[in-house]
């Protein structure tokens, strides 16, 4: 289990948003509150947040952005690349971070192990408070006229709230 972060992807009604809290602990030390764990890569065309090691982050973001250029912002072809690489490759194999992908039309998870999960209902999330700020999107999703915007703003506040690796410093990207 990643310890880490918390980290939220939603599309809904043509918007596409990733939103990740600022905490970077060390143990159980808070050494940072406003770190930016979301990236926009292929010319602000895809959204690209993590939980993990930084420093692995870093790493596979930048991998990621050269299978993105390799295929001409295919995001579906760079995420399967990557995934591939990310499970055979030995210097890789041992990253420890999970990606969460997105541009206007689909979202991945990728991880380490070759997985590459495309979830049903456009919400995937990631790191220690993921399963936390998931159901709550989802309830919002389901249950509100919310927008993606503020159904991620929302659940971050609850995972923040739960999760003592998830502060309420919250970035937000939108597509």
């Amino acid at each position: 289990m990643i310890r880490s972060t918390t980290v939220i992807c939603i599309r809904k009604d043509g918007k596409t948003v990733v939103a990740a809290d600022g905490q970077v602990t060390l143990g159980e030390t808070i050494i940072k509150k406003g770190a930016k764990k979301i990236r926009r890569l292929y010319n602000g065309k895809v959204l690209a947040g993590f939980a993990g090691s930084t420093a692995d982050a870093f790493a596979l973001f930048t991998r990621f952005e050269g299978k993105l250029e390799e295929f001409r912002g295919n995001l579906s072809r760079a995420a399967v690349e990557l995934a591939k690489e990310w499970r055979t490759d030995r210097a890789l194999r041992h990253l420890e971070a999970l990606l969460v992908v997105a541009d206007k039309e689909k979202i991945f998870l990728v991880s380490g192990n070759g997985d590459l999960i495309e979830p049903d209902d456009g919400i995937a999330a990631i790191g220690s408070g993921g399963p936390i700020v998931m159901a709550a999107a989802q309830a919002l999703a389901r249950h509100s006229s919310l927008s993606a915007s503020k159904i991620a703003t929302e659940a971050m506040k609850i995972a923040g709230n739960i999760c003592i690796y998830t502060n309420l410093e919250t970035l937000i990207e939108e597509l």
